[in-house]
């Protein structure tokens, strides 16, 4: 652990944080730009492609492929965020794990608010069950808003009678859209990149009048977990979706879900993202890939008989 990495990661997320509100565009391009600063590993094939109507990039390591899938979604609050702003934490699970994982591009408010974003994450997944991969074989994995999306497409999927995934990896997940969780009060100021105005301003993008007082838009607070595979949830102290993470966790143990809360002391919302930058950032994704490769599991032929 390095105090010093830390200190120089919160410096810099404050030095970028924009005064006043900006434009969708702007929140976008300012995205983009700091999404652009991560490290990416070496060793990566991309491609583009389609999955469920929708663009994606397929990402896979070098050589062969281990048999196994990882279905991401992007950050970005819902309204900013590509496969491409994300590549860094997509990259590191394949790069960690051997499995090949598709991103999601799937659509962003406000032109397409609630529930579009699940939608596509549905239609995503009902295409790799079509295509004849096993539930137990796909893993669902994001970040920030996609860490939601993530969990949220389980319900969706659950609820349109569909065998849910192997397992739900969600770094610093965003779960609870009433933003009712002490951790927005307690960590205001100490978390770098978020203020309560700036929730209350893309949140209503994505929400576009809706009540989020649902289950598919604060799962922390409202969803039946009943029957969802194994989770792991990371987050770091200093950001104020903390309590996200943490009332989740206690509705998995509720549902009787097997559950890791795996919480870091004195990082960011998503702090994974600085891999190469940050120790805990690292080590963080080490303890993903191995719950996903503890989770995974991809058919193995039948071995032949004599006769």
């Amino acid at each position: 652990m390095s105090r010093q990495q830390r200190a120089e990661i919160d410096a810099m997320i404050r030095r970028s944080r924009p005064e006043g509100p900006r434009s969708v565009e702007e929140l976008r391009a300012g995205f983009r730009a700091m999404m652009a600063g991560m490290i990416v590993p070496t060793g990566l094939r991309t491609r583009t492609t389609t999955l469920g109507g929708r663009p994606a990039v397929l990402v896979e390591a070098a050589g062969a492929p281990k048999a196994g899938t990882v279905l991401y979604f992007h950050g970005g609050s819902y309204v900013a965020g590509s496969p491409e702003t994300a590549m860094s934490l997509t990259g590191n699970l394949v790069t960690r794990t051997g499995f090949r994982a598709f991103s999601l591009d799937y659509r962003l408010a406000p032109e397409h608010p609630f529930p579009a974003a699940i939608e596509d994450g549905l239609s995503a997944y009902r295409a790799l069950l079509d295509s004849g991969e096993a539930p137990s074989a796909i893993a669902f994995a994001g970040d920030s808003a996609g860490g939601g999306l993530a969990v949220t497409t389980c319900l969706a999927a659950r609820e349109a009678g569909l065998p849910v995934p192997a397992a739900i990896v969600a770094f610093s997940p965003g779960l609870d859209m009433t933003r009712t969780g002490e951790s927005m009060d307690t960590k205001a100021g100490i978390d770098p990149f978020f203020t309560r105005e700036g929730f209350e301003r893309t949140g209503a993008m994505y929400l576009a009048g809706q009540d989020p007082r649902q289950p598919m838009l604060s799962p922390a607070a409202l969803a039946d977990l009943t029957g969802f595979p194994p989770m792991l949830l990371q987050a770091g102290t200093n950001e104020m979706l903390l309590d996200d993470s943490t009332r989740m966790a206690g509705r998995a143990r509720e549902a009787g879900v097997d559950v890791i809360l795996d919480i870091t002391a004195d990082v960011p919302h998503v702090f994974q993202a600085f891999a190469d930058a940050l120790d805990e950032a690292d080590e963080a994704l080490d303890r993903a890939a191995l719950f996903l490769s503890q989770h995974i599991r991809t058919r193995v032929p039948a071995p032949a008989t004599e006769g």
